[in-house]
């Protein structure tokens, strides 16, 4: 390596940068000890971090891009400390009666919701099928973000900040309106279970025939047992679609309305939301755009959003 080259690894590592990153982890690594031991992943996320960050300045620029998303999982998972179950009550009885007498659908002489009705008309094409769109219903979100990182970063960041306001309503919602999701009043009925584990409900179907427990697995780590409205499923995909749509991708989003409409049935199928939870969800992203489209408007605003994208 040459001095020029050297200099400038050097320079990755400066005095502020260092004391900044490692205020950062220690703060992050201290707050994770409120919610018990540090798990695996919570080590993953800062050495991950703090990889990306010193590698060079590409994946510098990334991570800092990418600190959004950083941000709403770090709020996602600190909603264990204080379960919103201990804030407001719980409602099991009323989201499932709403749900019965708004869509309710009527099957040899009885009166069923979707979620009742499919967990009894169910075949193994839709298990496979809801199984791979709620697989992604992450991955497709951040895939779609790492596409406007590196070919539009004010869109890029307008969808990042959207992305993180959805989540920051919805669980202020979660904390407002806990509800159980449909799975919960099949295995528990209306009676209230404090400290219920998550459960892949309909999902488990999808592992059955795979042979792999792949939802058994990720639902175990469920922070949100009681917070199915509004469904964040149901958020992300519109606001995929509506950044498609200003990015201008053409035979593109109508994948995404696909992607969007197989996450809304799948949420139902599964037993995991009701069409309430999905509507509402649908509702909150809606909301958060409009409101953002609003700030956008204010001078201040807009500085900011010029400064953070000149660092990415």
């Amino acid at each position: 390596m040459n001095r020029k080259a050297t200099n400038k690894a050097f320079k990755r590592f400066t005095k502020k940068n260092i004391c900044i990153n490692l205020a950062l982890v220690l703060a992050y690594l201290g707050w994770t000890k409120l919610m018990g031991p540090v798990r695996q992943d919570q080590f993953f996320l800062t050495g991950f971090y703090l990889m990306l960050f010193y590698a060079n300045e590409k994946t510098r620029k990334l991570i800092i891009g990418f600190s959004i998303f950083i941000v709403y999982w770090i709020v996602y998972d600190s909603m264990r400390i204080i379960p919103n179950y201990e804030v407001s009550p719980v409602h099991i009885q009323e989201p499932y009666l709403l749900e019965k007498s708004l869509f309710g659908i009527s099957w040899n002489g009885q009166m069923y919701t979707p979620n009742e009705y499919f967990a009894q008309a169910h075949n193994h094409f839709l298990d496979i099928v809801t199984g791979l769109f709620y697989l992604n219903w992450v991955p497709v979100p951040l895939a779609f973000g790492l596409f406007l990182y590196f070919t539009n970063k004010h869109l890029f960041t307008q969808f990042s900040l959207v992305f993180l306001f959805t989540n920051l309503l919805g669980f202020f919602i979660y904390y407002l309106y806990p509800a159980a999701p449909p799975w919960y009043v099949d295995l528990y009925g209306f009676d209230l279970h404090y400290g219920v584990q998550g459960n892949s409900a309909g999902l488990a179907r999808f592992d059955a025939i795979t042979g792999i427990p792949v939802f058994a697995n990720l639902y175990n780590k469920n922070a949100n047992v009681l917070a199915a409205i509004p469904s964040l499923h149901a958020a992300y995909p519109v606001i995929v679609l509506y950044y498609g749509i200003q990015s201008k991708l053409g035979r593109i989003n109508a994948l995404f309305v696909l992607f969007m409409l197989g996450i809304w049935f799948s949420a139902v199928y599964t037993g995991h939301h009701y069409v309430i939870d999905v509507l509402l969800g649908a509702l909150v992203a809606i909301a958060t755009i409009l409101l953002f489209q609003l700030l956008l408007k204010k001078t201040w605003v807009r500085k900011n959003l010029n400064q953070f994208v000149a660092e990415i």
